[in-house]
């Protein structure tokens, strides 16, 4: 049977499907199917897995965090996001978490507050960034305070269990320098570090050898800058893969002036 509707002159008309979308564009109609086929899941999977999630419930409080964080990284073996620290998260004992040597990053006491305040009322929005060292430790990279606050906030501590959320950096970056680098380019996107570590970090980098133009690089630094940090320790030594530097003022000495007087262009 034709549904539809007679015309003036009789004849049957088939009546139009209405749009789906009829008062949006062209581009938000491509936006909405990209959104259903970003929702799309295989349901199968999801099913057998809160199947065997219920059996965490039963299990002791060490059994059943160990089994998640395995768990994260099985999937992480699986995802997309393999090459991203961030993909997978781990939840370990807070005394397995330890500062590392080097961050010349300090905050303030109200800042430090704050800090506290917001992992308080927000909880832990992002997790604290760790290597695993030698003795099997998760030393820090980013997020010194947020660690200190997970162990030194009662409320904070009780709350997550004296456990902490990390992630660990890839393999490929286990070197110290690279570490170090690291932490510097977290501090520095931030806006926040210190003068006096900061020239630490830098004469510790060209003691392993580094150049002034990888530190600049993996720091976020102009040549200039790294050499300007250098001159502040006085180690003449660390200047030398500079030939010349555009922080000095060129001059001429005058070889018969045996006291070295400088003559300047």
């Amino acid at each position: 049977m034709i549904r539809g509707f007679f015309n003036d002159k009789g004849i049957i008309r088939e009546r139009r499907r209405k749009k789906p979308y009829p008062d949006i564009d062209k581009s938000k109609k491509q936006t909405i199917k990209k959104i259903v086929r970003s929702e799309k899941v295989n349901e199968e999977i999801l099913d057998k897995a809160r199947e065997l999630f219920i059996l965490l419930d039963i299990e002791k409080e060490d059994i059943r965090v160990n089994t998640i964080n395995r768990l994260n990284e099985l999937l992480h073996e699986h995802s997309l996001f393999k090459k991203e620290p961030v993909d997978c998260i781990r939840w370990v004992s807070s005394d397995q978490v330890v500062a590392n040597d080097y961050n010349p990053n300090v905050v303030a006491p109200p800042e430090m507050q704050l800090l506290e305040h917001s992992i308080l009322q927000d909880g832990y929005t992002q997790p604290i960034v760790t290597w695993r060292n030698e003795d099997g430790y998760y030393e820090v990279v980013d997020g010194f305070h947020r660690n200190r606050v997970g162990k030194e906030c009662k409320s904070v501590s009780v709350r997550i269990r004296q456990y902490l959320p990390v992630v660990v950096i890839n393999q490929d970056r286990r070197e110290k320098g690279d570490r170090i680098a690291a932490t510097i380019r977290h501090n520095r996107a931030r806006g926040k570090h210190q003068i006096q570590g900061m020239v630490d970090i830098v004469i510790e980098l060209k003691k392993r050898n580094w150049s002034d133009k990888r530190i600049g690089k993996e720091l976020g630094m102009d040549e200039d800058e790294v050499l300007r940090l250098c001159q502040m320790h006085g180690l003449i030594e660390t200047f030398s893969d500079v030939e010349f530097s555009k922080a000095w003022e060129a001059g001429i000495f005058d070889d018969e002036n045996l006291e070295g007087e400088v003559i300047t262009e």
